[in-house]
């Protein structure tokens, strides 16, 4: 079965949020600063050290 990987993680982020309940303030927190780090110098340092 072939899930996108989009769907898979708006399922574990939907889970994770009703399971461990973070306060709303960290998840736009977590979520901002990927996207912003993503975009930025970093990104292929967290890209080769997650391909390891």
């Amino acid at each position: 079965m072939d899930v996108p990987l989009w769907l898979a993680l708006l399922a574990v982020g939907y889970l994770g949020v009703k399971l461990v309940r973070p306060p709303w303030w960290l998840v736009i927190v977590l979520l901002l600063g990927g996207y912003l780090v993503a975009d930025s110098f970093l990104s292929p340092v967290i890209g080769t050290a997650l391909n390891k």
